[in-house]
């Protein structure tokens, strides 16, 4: 094939090969290509925000009356209309580029309503015969206009029709939506923002023109991505406002739970932007398989359509969920970073803008299609006007003007004798010859004269727009305050200044330091952060009667002590951890024991203690009256076990640690009997043993409490009498508290001495406690109570009470 040379200014004839400068003809080539590129195909126009294949998409749909209010058509019939009249290329780009202004996880503010499976960030859409589409309320914003002159229309690629060289967007798509794209040379990548933000800082641009980049960032003070997630470090966004380059990070939004009384986790409910769960389950299961990321027990991704992103972490026990969550966001897509160029076509040019820039460019276009907006309704009100006024000429002399009109040979004839008689236009005078009979009536006229008077107002404010730049500002500025009004929605993701201190500072693993693990007497139990000692004063707080306080570490053993005799073992890892507090701990925050516990038919967990080979023995004491000293010998593997021999209808009614043998062990039976003994004097038996005796019990009755008291130390003895016939719980009885030094020693095996002496209508103690002093009360829901003053006499009577005493507990015993 012939062609001609770069530097031959006449064509060759036919047939004629023409030597040419390879390396010119490529740069040549290559040259055009790069502007068809840019111009036609990769780079967003910075004043609506649009690819020319995006903003064709919108053009034909809005062609086809696919708006809201009707319903969907197929993507086929959109993509052959676009492909047919606008687009020369093939169909499955401008599919992919429909599907896009659907995807409410791409776009902050969709431009196409889609109907069917247009894909998720982790698979493609449906093919386009399967879905379909309309356009949605946020493209009626962009196409509003179109036909009233306030965009140019240029030729499509064969000159058969005309399409809108840029739509005239109500608000800057641009910056709400974002864009990416690769061109030759260059590329673009633009993060979404809040609506309401966005509009925001270009109406205090309109109203300030002199506004400084600070002054704007008070309205966007960085991206607002749809499916939420955090940025953190702002630097770079403020550098991307500036320059229109910059770079910063987003994380997944997430949230360190208890799955189950002994499992934590970590619940990501919100990712970086364009990051699929499936993308990110993957990562941690192939850097868990590698031994990269340690710490994670199980995986499971909830997430669905309904309730959005739920991916489960669970951290295995002897972890610290910290420390495992920022391995992951260090070594997943957890955390992303996102580079802003903010590359966009200003008057057909590639120019790199900021965010000031990029409002004024929108700014300064909304101007000018509001203005030119207005010339059109002004014309057009104009020669609406001029018809209206020719019409009440003739309906003025409306006989005469019938006269003309017949006495005329043909239109002609007539059009020139009206604009002759009644002084009109030839516009005036064929709107006259085109008149309906029904407008002749009276009422008609009065329609006209009221229209022309509208009309007239109607044309006075559309002139006085044009003429003043402020009125026309304050224009722009009201529709999109409207706008943002109508459209807008609360910002999505959250922005932090700093990271803060590094997450990777946390030890991975919790560290076996000392603690103290509390049972409160509501049946809470959790652990403290140290093992500093339990204060038995300070402000009083809900849940605060302890009833059971073992010193362990944060990997120890324990176990819970319960009304069958049994043992039940416990880690110290698996408890809630307590706050730090000025007084005594408060339990509110810890977990109900039976989350840890299997307890049978009416079993209840007494108290816990220490299951160490070196720890304390333990005394205990059942309802008929036995007590046992329990060797400290328990089995290693198994996780309960018995540790006395009960007999039939008996049952264990206290258990506490003894590490000291001057220590007094005391009964309290329902007949307000009182018996402390040595425990020197109980011998230690194996788990198997039965117990001995230790209080004589007389017919009928059953003993209420059993602990131990250290003799030498200030101790009360705290008694509530009743009567029999009312229910356990519901009486608050005569309380009476008395000093411990008033009951005498007596032997084991004894009946012991009278603690409460019962008035009319009582017989029996509905409540029975003895220990050290200050003792704590506390109701049945944990809230604290006040005991009486210990000055009461060892048989005396005690005063009504107000409230139900759920539980006593004096200080932890060391």
């Amino acid at each position: 094939m012939a062609r001609q040379g770069s530097g031959d200014p006449t064509p060759p004839d036919d047939g004629q090969v023409v030597d040419i400068d390879v390396s010119e003809e490529m740069r040549n080539a290559f040259l055009e290509y790069s502007v068809s590129v840019i111009h036609s195909r990769a780079l967003p126009d910075a004043r609506d925000g649009l690819k020319p294949v995006q903003r064709r998409i919108l053009f034909s749909m809005h062609e086809l009356g696919l708006r809201p209010d009707r319903g969907h058509v197929k993507s086929s019939r959109v993509v052959g209309d676009v492909m047919g009249k606008y687009h020369p290329h093939g169909d499955q780009a401008i599919y992919d580029a429909l599907v896009r202004l659907a995807q409410p996880f791409t776009l902050r503010m969709p431009l196409v309503d889609g109907h069917g499976n247009f894909g998720s960030l982790d698979a493609g859409p449906a093919a386009a015969r399967y879905t379909e589409a309309r356009l949605a309320q946020a493209a009626m914003l962009m196409v509003t206009g179109l036909d009233e002159d306030t965009v140019d229309l240029v030729p499509n690629y064969d000159d058969q029709f005309l399409q809108p060289g840029v739509l005239p967007a109500a608000y800057p798509n641009l910056l709400v939506n974002g864009a990416s794209g690769i061109a030759v040379g260059m590329a673009t990548s633009m993060p979404p923002h809040n609506l309401v933000e966005v509009v925001s800082a270009a109406r205090h641009l309109i109203a300030h023109p002199e506004a400084t980049l600070d002054d704007l960032m008070r309205f966007v003070p960085g991206p607002d991505f749809p499916e939420g997630g955090t940025i953190v470090g702002l630097d770079g966004i403020r550098e991307a406002y500036a320059t229109g380059r910059g770079s910063f990070k987003t994380r997944a939004t997430t949230r360190i739970e208890k799955l189950t009384p002994r499992k934590m986790g970590i619940v990501v409910t919100e990712l970086p932007y364009l990051i699929g769960v499936e993308k990110v389950v993957e990562k941690i299961k192939d850097l868990v398989t590698a031994k990269r990321l340690t710490g994670i027990s199980n995986l499971v991704d909830l997430t669905d359509r309904k309730n959005g992103t739920r991916l489960v972490v669970e951290i295995k026990n002897g972890f610290n969920p910290e420390a495992v969550l920022a391995q992951l966001y260090r070594l997943t897509p957890m955390e992303d970073s996102f580079g802003i160029n903010n590359v966009a076509l200003v008057g057909g040019q590639p120019r790199t803008l900021g965010l000031k820039d990029l409002l004024q460019v929108f700014v300064d276009f909304r101007v000018d299609v509001v203005r030119r907006r207005t010339a059109y309704r002004l014309a057009r009100r104009e020669e609406r006007v001029h018809l209206v006024e020719g019409l009440l000429i003739a309906i003025l002399d409306i006989d005469e003007v019938i006269q003309v009109i017949r006495s005329s040979d043909d239109t002609a004839m007539a059009r020139a004798r009206l604009m002759s008689v009644f002084d009109l236009s030839q516009a005036q005078a064929d709107y006259i010859l085109e008149l309906q009979l029904r407008r002749l009536t009276k009422f008609s006229r009065i329609e006209l004269e009221a229209e022309r008077d509208r009309l007239h107002q109607e044309i006075a404010e559309l002139r006085a727009l044009l003429e003043d730049k402020g009125l026309l500002r304050g224009l722009v500025s009201s529709e999109l305050a409207e706008v943002a009004k109508a459209h807008g929605t609360p910002r999505r993701t959250i922005l932090l200044e700093s990271a803060g201190v590094p997450a990777t500072s946390a030890p991975l693993e919790v560290a076996d330091d000392p603690c103290w693990v509390l049972l409160s007497s509501t049946g809470l139990l959790a652990r403290t952060a140290g093992a500093d000692p339990i204060p038995t004063d300070g402000p009083r707080a809900k849940h605060d009667a302890i009833i059971g306080a073992v010193r362990t570490t944060a990997r120890g053993q324990l176990a819970a002590v319960t009304t069958r005799g049994r043992m039940l073992r416990l880690s110290a890892l698996e408890l809630p951890t307590l706050p730090p507090t000025a007084g005594a701990p408060n339990l509110s925050g810890g977990t109900p024991i039976t989350a840890y516990v299997q307890l049978g038919r009416d079993e209840r967990v007494l108290t816990i203690c220490a299951i160490g080979p070196d720890g304390p023995s333990l005394a205990l004491g059942t309802a008929l009256g036995v007590v046992k000293r329990v060797v400290p010998d328990y089995p290693v593997g198994r996780t309960d076990w018995e540790i006395v021999a009960l007999r039939e209808g008996d049952e264990v009614v206290g258990a506490v640690e003894l590490s000291r043998e001057s220590d007094d062990l005391v009964f309290l039976s329902a007949q307000a009997q009182l018996l402390r003994f040595p425990a020197s004097t109980v011998r230690p038996q194996g788990r198997s043993a039965a117990g001995m005796a230790g209080i004589r019990l007389a017919a009928g009755d059953r003993v209420l409490f059993f602990g131990a008291v250290d003799p030498d130390a200030d101790a009360i003895v705290v008694t509530a009498s009743g009567t029999s016939a009312a229910l356990p719980g519901t009486q608050p009885g005569a309380i009476k508290a008395t000093p411990y030094a008033e009951y005498p020693p007596k032997g084991r095996g004894t009946g012991g001495v009278r603690a409460h002496r019962f008035l009319k209508g009582e017989d029996t103690l509905v409540l029975a406690w003895a220990g050290g002093v200050p003792a704590r009360a506390s109701g049945a829901n944990g809230v604290a109570l006040d005991l009486p003053p210990a000055t009461g006499r060892r048989d005396g009577s005690g005063t009504p009470g107000k409230t139900v005493i759920g539980a006593i507990a004096g200080p932890v015993r060391t």
